[in-house]
C-alpha cells in the first residue's frame, strides 16, 4: 500500500504546481476588459475523525474435522485432546461422539469497532458547473482489534459413535485490521452562482468508487483442543510437549495483506466558508467493502489458509477538515 500513497502524493504535487501558479485565472477576460469567472477551482482538502466499522463475520475454514466425546446425560461435549488429558473419574459417562465439521460453526460475534480515520483529496470544480466537484482521495483507517474466545461456537452434527447434534466451542483468536482506500468521488454542492457563499453552511453529497487494501494479523490458539488432532493444520505450527499446536509464524502471529477490494463510497456533508478560499468541512464518509479476510500463515509465509472474514464491511468515517478552493 506504500506505493499507492507515494503515487497519490506525487499526483497531488503535479496538479498543485500549475494550479497554484495561476490560481487567479479561473476564467478569461472579455473584450471590454471585464473578467468572466467560469467557476472552475482547484480543490485540495484534509480531514480526520472517527471511523465506525461494522460487518458480519464468516467462518472460512472449510471442511475441518474435530473429534469429540459427549456425556449423554448432561449433553456436555469435549474434544478428543481434552478428553485424553482428563482423569478416568472426570471421563466417567463420556462416550465417543465421532467426527464433526468445525468449518460449519458460526463466528460468535459481529465486527463492531471504532478506529481513527484520516484522509486527503485533490481535484477541481467543473467550469460553468461549479456545483460539481471531482476529487481523487486517500483515506486511512487505523489499526483496531478483533479478539474472540471462543471465536466459533454452535451446534455441529456428529455421527458414528453418537448420532445427533452437539454444542461445541472452538478456537481462540486475537487479531487486528487496518485499511487504506484510494478513491474517485464526484460531489454536488447545493449553492447558486459561480462562487460559494461565505459564513453559511453549504450542504453537499458525493458518490464514487475506490480501491481498498486491508492488512490483517491473526494470532490463533487451540484453547479447546479440537484443532491439534488435525494433521491438516500441522503445517502451520508445531505441537508442544502436551501435543497442542503452537501456531506459527514467530510470536504466534500470522500477518497477511488481505484481499484487495472494490469499494463503494457515499458522502454527505456541509462546508462553511471562513474566507474566499478556505472552508471548514464536516462530513460522514461511508465506505462499503465486500470482503476482508484473515488468514492463517505458516512460518515462512509460503502457505495461507483462510480462517474467517468480515463480510459486507461498512466504514462510516465522521470527519472534520479543511478544504481550499483556488
Amino acid at each position: 500500500m506504500k506505493l499507492h500513497k507515494i503515487l497519490f502524493l506525487f499526483a497531488c504535487g503535479i496538479v498543485s504546481v500549475p494550479a497554484f501558479a495561476g490560481w487567479q485565472y479561473n476564467g478569461y477576460y472579455i473584450d471590454d476588459g471585464r473578467y468572466n469567472d467560469d467557476g472552475s477551482r482547484f480543490v485540495i482538502g484534509f480531514r480526520g475523525g472517527l471511523s465506525l466499522a461494522n460487518a458480519k463475520m464468516k467462518n472460512d475454514i472449510g471442511t475441518l474435522d474435530g473429534y469429540y466425546y459427549i456425556n449423554p446425560t448432561t449433553g456436555m461435549a469435549v474434544s478428543q485432546r481434552y478428553f485424553a488429558d482428563e482423569t478416568e473419574a472426570a471421563n466417567a459417562g463420556f462416550t465417543y461422539a465421532a467426527v464433526g465439521n468445525i468449518g460449519s460453526l458460526p463466528v460468535k460475534e459481529k465486527f463492531n469497532k471504532t478506529a481513527f480515520a484520516a484522509g486527503a483529496s485533490v481535484g477541481f470544480t467543473i467550469p460553468y458547473h461549479p456545483q460539481w466537484r471531482l476529487e481523487a482521495g486517500y483515506d486511512y483507517i487505523s489499526e483496531t482489534e478483533y479478539n474472540q474466545v471462543p471465536l466459533l461456537e454452535g451446534e455441529i452434527s456428529v455421527s458414528g459413535g453418537y448420532n445427533g447434534n452437539i454444542h461445541v466451542s472452538s478456537t481462540g483468536a486475537t487479531s487486528t485490521i487496518s485499511t487504506d482506500v484510494i478513491s474517485a468521488v464526484a460531489y454536488y454542492d447545493f449553492f447558486d452562482g459561480n462562487k460559494k457563499q461565505l459564513n453559511q453552511l453549504i450542504p453537499y453529497i458525493g458518490f464514487g468508487v475506490g480501491y481498498a487494501s486491508s492488512r490483517t494479523t491473526l494470532k490463533l490458539s487451540d484453547i479447546y483442543g479440537d484443532l491439534s488432532t488435525n494433521t491438516d493444520l500441522m503445517n502451520y505450527g508445531t505441537p508442544d510437549s502436551d501435543g497442542i499446536i503452537q501456531f506459527e509464524p514467530p510470536a504466534n502471529k500470522s500477518e497477511y495483506p488481505s484481499s484487495t477490494n472494490f469499494a463503494a463510497i457515499g458522502v454527505i456533508g456541509a462546508s462553511y466558508g471562513i474566507s474566499e478560499y478556505t472552508f471548514l468541512d464536516f462530513s460522514a464518509r461511508i465506505m462499503y467493502i465486500p470482503t476482508i479476510k484473515w488468514n492463517l500463515v505458516n512460518s515462512d509465509g509460503t502457505q495461507h489458509r483462510e480462517w474467517f472474514s468480515a463480510e459486507n464491511m461498512i466504514y462510516t468515517n465522521i470527519n472534520v477538515g479543511l478544504r481550499f478552493e483556488f
